[in-house]
């Protein structure tokens, strides 16, 4: 118990930023969805009529969650509870997997695993690091909520939801780091499946059966097959169910019996999926610094591609459903297709438009990760052995963002790519394909962005690289995308990428923002570019 007790210090100590950062920020997630709410939508009528319109837009119930009355509290839960489960889950893959398959790749496990702790104690110490972190972030949502008059027993619920969803990924967390040979490829297949738990929980909120009231729903099936809806079932403010944590508490467990079950048969630094062995002599395609880029990064890349292409077949698919959808208020469900009508557009083209920017997301993301690996040969050293060869900084820098915007596209062209398969083997034609292509080309602007400024952070302040990429694209998801319906005041949307997103809506579509971000973009780029020709390689 000693020994169990110094490794859980050393990993709060080595966490204690990281883990305050990210408890301090969903929490602040919290406080402000519940005041944005008392202030924007401060009585029940005003509830009740975005209520209704949610119900009858598909579109609004993926972002945000399942209806389930006009109270404050049971609105507030409605509008926020999805994001902050996303990132107790996001938080929780991260924290498992830098204490295991990281520190085998770093040979640190292996030095602890040659002390008495042996091999199942530091994977133990992790357990109850993260289960220490789900709940201070618990506490953190409880505490957001309650401090703006919500019911207690409501916002208790709300905290234990967010935190038996990031206990189950921190199961799976630690259950990926097993299959995966590298702490790159079991962070992007543990965060893919928070992602796919966020979709799911989506496509049941989109797909459920409206009730008599128009101000509730009942989830549809596919709900229940992800985590976060099974947080959400808990009905917090509206029925207070505990039962359904256990489904995540489940979950989270027999994970990470599964995770030391393998853990005791393997040897330290091996995978269930092994990688395969290089070649001795490097193809001649690697001989330039972009070929070796690409070879880094391929599967990261494949996975965000892949990624886009599934959110695209998404988009598409769901054009029929969501045309079937109705609110039990005839007149509410009228008015809102006179109003798309009017301004061109469809449900089937709002729903595309609202999935192709979470796509805009996920390129941001992928952009991002090419900066973030530039940051990570330097701190490793091996950027410094690549710089031995004939091969310049501003080059080295370049090939980096060069392969960033080429992946940039190739995620957001899937994305394009699977809806318009979709909607033409579906034989849908409420969406014409030219406004879907520039539904998809309107996302490249702000993607660029999550290239450009990162690399210039990397450029002027490395050791910040990390940090300020993850946390600039949250607060970009936060203002820009959440921000409507969290009541943000524009000026404060105008600061994110995403709020400059057009909007195609024929020839009425206004390009100015795209403009405007390409021109930033290129500007960044280009200085980073400039000030890599004096800054020392494996500066802090």
């Amino acid at each position: 118990m000693g020994i169990l007790l110094v490794l859980w210090r050393q990993r709060l100590r080595r966490d204690r930023w990281q883990l305050l950062s990210w408890a301090v920020a969903i929490g602040a997630f919290a406080l402000f969805a519940a005041a944005a709410v008392t202030q924007t939508y401060g009585n029940v009528a005003s509830r009740t009529e975005i209520m209704q319109v949610a119900i009858a837009t598909p579109a609004i119930l993926m972002l945000r969650g399942l209806p389930r009355g006009a109270d404050q509290g049971a609105f507030t839960f409605f509008l926020i509870y999805a994001f902050l489960a996303l990132l107790a889950g996001l938080m929780s893959t991260f924290l498992a997997v830098r204490h295991t398959r990281a520190d085998e790749e770093t040979g640190t496990a292996e030095l602890v695993a040659a002390t008495p702790a042996g091999r199942l104690l530091p994977d133990t110490a992790t357990l109850l690091h993260g289960v220490t972190a789900n709940i201070l972030v618990a506490l953190t949502v409880f505490a957001g909520f309650a401090s703006q008059g919500l019911d207690l027993q409501g916002s208790l619920t709300a905290g234990a939801a967010t935190g038996a969803v990031g206990l189950a990924f921190l199961g799976v967390g630690l259950l990926v780091a097993q299959f995966m040979g590298t702490s790159r490829g079991a962070n992007g297949v543990s965060a893919a499946l928070v992602v796919l738990a966020y979709v799911l929980r989506g496509i049941g909120d989109a797909t459920g059966t409206p009730g008599a009231s128009g101000t509730t729903m009942t989830e549809g099936p596919a709900s229940w097959f992800s985590p976060i809806g099974w947080g959400q079932q808990t009905y917090a403010y509206s029925g207070n169910r505990t039962w359904p944590l256990l489904l995540p508490a489940g979950l989270g467990a027999a994970c990470l019996i599964a995770a030391w079950l393998i853990l005791r048969s393997r040897d330290s630094g091996a995978s269930v999926w092994g990688t395969r062995p290089g070649r001795v002599a490097a193809r001649p395609g690697l001989r330039s610094p972009v070929a070796l880029a690409l070879r880094l990064q391929s599967g990261s890349i494949f996975g965000w591609a892949l990624s886009g292409l599934a959110l695209g077949l998404l988009a598409g698919s769901l054009g029929k459903a969501i045309a079937a959808v109705d609110t039990p208020d005839t007149n509410i469900t009228a008015t809102l297709r006179a109003m798309l009508q009017s301004q061109g557009t469809s449900l089937t083209q709002l729903m595309v438009s609202v999935l192709f920017s979470m796509g805009g997301v996920l390129a941001a993301a992928c952009a991002l990760q090419a900066v973030i690996r530039l940051r990570q040969e330097e701190a490793a050293g091996t950027a410094e052995l690549l710089l031995s060869a004939p091969v310049g900084r501003v080059r080295w820098l370049a090939g980096y963002l060069l392969l960033g915007a080429a992946a940039v596209v190739l995620v957001v062209g899937l994305a394009g790519v699977g809806a318009w398969a979709t909607l033409a083997g579906s034989g849908d034609t409420s969406m014409p394909a030219d406004a879907l292509w520039q539904t998809a080309l309107a996302q490249l602007p702000a993607a660029l962005i999550y290239l450009s400024v990162p690399a210039l952070v990397f450029v002027l302040w490395p050791a910040a690289t990390i940090a300020a990429s993850w946390a600039l694209l949250a607060l970009g998801v936060v203002l820009g995308i959440l921000g409507g319906m969290l009541g943000i005041d524009q000026s404060l949307r105008d600061l994110s990428p995403f709020a400059h997103t057009p909007v195609p809506h024929g020839d009425a579509t206004d390009w100015s923002g795209a403009w405007w971000m390409l021109a930033v973009a290129a500007a960044a780029a280009m200085l980073a570019v400039a000030v890599m020709r004096r800054r020392e390689v494996g500066a802090a």
